[in-house]
């Protein structure tokens, strides 16, 4: 199967045809009740936090309220068929994210859904790098020594993800056949679980985001060994990348995007993106999000595809 990075889906799902002039201006009173969009996830989690904040200002601005809906599970499978069996009118979204979009397809042998056409792309939303954090009792300050020390223990050091079958998950997967260690992989349903079983000693070590780790770190309930991101990040300069620690495959991002139900129409798919935006671009939440988010892509145009985002990166970077 040939791979596509995940906004080349997005890209090959954004040229947008014309629309009758009637419903154009139907879609200009949009939206006039509350929208909802489905989160493939559980509350709580990185990414979920985010959009909270989006929909704070969503309201203000259009007047009608954006509705959370958690669906978590099935990596994203029962998030995407709830969406896709709603009506293509704006009113229903999805959160769509690594998993779904890039990973999914190459791990299921049969999805119920199809990346290229069952959605239509909003927006990009956020990317942010991960971080490989342990508990304090292991002892290690850094990957070489925490390598040294699951060599030792093959079969016995444990890492947690925030679900089975995604870029946390894989990433312990990649460190195991870099480093010749057996790490065993512990899935939870979300973030804040595996945060939690972290900090208890349920778990040796975990890749989450690093937003959901820094506030546990702040606290010295938790070390980071290493940060997924291409460069040092702003928020731990301190800790380095997993490339200079010899690493370079653990370049990786988490990726959110806003779909809509194939089927709906330019019109609305035009009013979302522009809401969203401006939004996204609001000096607000870029203060909130300055130095763990990824800038929100450009406006979608008929004429021209989403922009592409890097092979390596989960969105757009500044």
């Amino acid at each position: 199967m040939k791979r596509r990075n995940a906004c080349q889906r997005l890209g090959a799902l954004a040229l947008m045809s014309a629309v009758p002039a009637a419903f154009a201006q139907d879609a200009a009173a949009f939206p006039d009740k509350p929208v909802r969009i489905v989160v493939p996830f559980a509350a709580g989690n990185t990414l979920d936090t985010a959009l909270r904040q989006v929909a704070e200002e969503f309201r203000e601005n259009t007047g009608h309220p954006l509705l959370i809906d958690n669906k978590p599970g099935g990596g994203g499978l029962i998030a995407a068929q709830h969406v896709m069996a709603a009506p293509p009118n704006g009113y229903t979204l999805l959160l769509a994210n690594t998993s779904m979009f890039t990973i999914n397809p190459h791990t299921f042998a049969k999805l119920p859904y199809d990346p290229d056409k069952s959605f239509r792309p909003v927006t990009n939303f956020l990317g942010a790098s991960m971080v490989l954090a342990v508990n304090n009792s292991v002892p290690a300050n850094d990957v070489k020594e925490f390598v040294a020390w699951a060599k030792a223990r093959p079969g016995k050091v444990s890492f947690a993800s925030f679900t089975m079958g995604n870029s946390s998950h894989f990433a312990g997967v990649i460190l195991n056949q870099r480093a010749g260690i057996d790490m065993l992989h512990v899935p939870f349903n979300g973030t804040p679980t595996a945060v939690t079983s972290l900090i208890g000693g349920q778990v040796d070590a975990a890749f989450l985001p690093l937003l959901a780790v820094k506030p546990q770190v702040d606290a010295g309930k938790v070390k980071v060994l290493a940060v997924t991101s291409p460069k040092r990040s702003p928020l731990m300069p301190q800790i380095a990348t997993f490339a200079e620690q010899g690493y370079p495959d653990l370049e990786i991002y988490i990726w959110a995007a806003i779909a809509a139900p194939a089927g709906t129409p330019d019109a609305v798919i035009n009013r979302l993106n522009t809401e969203f935006v401006k939004i996204l671009k609001s000096a607000d939440l870029k203060e909130k999000w300055r130095a763990w988010t990824s800038r929100p892509c450009r406006r979608h145009r008929r004429s021209s595809p989403a922009s592409r985002m890097p092979t390596r990166s989960a969105g757009p970077r500044r």
